[in-house]
């Protein structure tokens, strides 16, 4: 394991993030995974998909 990454992890093991930066990231993998769930099960509507355009050089 590199040696900065050990550094990163005691910094934040002696100040851990506040409740609320918890909360905020916890709600936004949720959010991932339910759109990700409904698009999964087909229910995302065609006006939200993009289309890919190809690439002309």
């Amino acid at each position: 394991m590199n040696p900065i990454w050990l550094m990163r992890m005691s910094r934040w093991a002696r100040n851990p993030p506040s409740a609320t930066r918890v909360k905020l990231v916890f709600g936004a993998i949720i959010l991932a995974l339910l759109i990700f769930g409904i698009e999964w099960m087909g229910w995302w509507p065609d006006w939200a998909t993009t289309e890919r355009v190809p690439r002309r050089f």
